[in-house]
């Protein structure tokens, strides 16, 4: 009876401990993912901005082409990843569950930013035309960088913060104490030990054996 108890108590467990584990494995690469990608087009706008409007028009038109495409892949699969990790440890007292939970709320307002500002305004500039820029296209564009900055900034934070928690920055103490380099000992010699305590007028003497003549 007892047996049947533990096994049934040890499907669960293991049921949690896998999905725990996929999740975090897919919260960190989504996420990781997504935060390089803002960081890659981050570099690159800060590189047009010495660019006219033409340039930077052109380039825009480009990046619209796919990029769009990848973000909308990569920050809705790390945000479900990173819900999911949330809810596997939500229940236990560790301190992760606090990075983890920081974590969704980052990449929840990094997907406001974007439905609000970034969308919008990728939206209006698929109508731009390289021959003739709207006169505003530089405040347009500073308003969508600011924007990119502050959901680049969000999504790395949140990157930073799973990886916390998947791969913690302090081992465990027992793992600590085995690393350290551990001084040899010497087994002492209980029989020396108590043989030098015995006067040597007390102690026995083995018997000598003597071979048949």
């Amino acid at each position: 009876m007892t047996t049947n108890t533990a096994a049934a108590d040890a499907a669960p467990a293991g049921r949690t401990g896998i999905l725990q584990t996929t999740s975090a494995f897919a919260a960190v690469l989504f996420s990781g993912l997504f935060a390089g990608f803002l960081t890659t087009v981050l570099v690159l706008e800060a590189s047009l901005r010495s660019y006219g409007a033409t340039v930077y028009t052109q380039v825009r038109l480009v990046e619209l082409e796919h990029l769009d495409d990848l973000a909308t892949a990569l920050l809705p699969a790390a945000l479900l990843a990173s819900i999911a990790l949330t809810l596997t440890i939500i229940r236990r007292p560790a301190s992760g569950r606090w990075l983890t939970l920081t974590a969704v709320l980052l990449l929840l307002a990094a997907l406001v930013i974007s439905m609000t500002i970034s969308v919008p305004i990728n939206t209006d500039q698929h109508d731009w035309s390289v021959l003739a820029p709207p006169g505003d296209w530089s405040a347009v564009r500073d308003r969508w960088q600011l924007a990119h900055v502050a959901r680049t900034t969000t999504a790395a934070l949140a990157f930073v913060l799973l990886t916390a928690v998947v791969v913690p920055l302090r081992r465990p103490p027992a793992q600590r104490s085995q690393s350290r380099t551990a001084l040899p000992t010497i087994a002492p010699n209980y029989a020396d030990m108590w043989a030098a305590q015995i006067p040597s007028g007390r102690r026995r003497r083995r018997p000598v054996r003597r071979g048949v003549e």
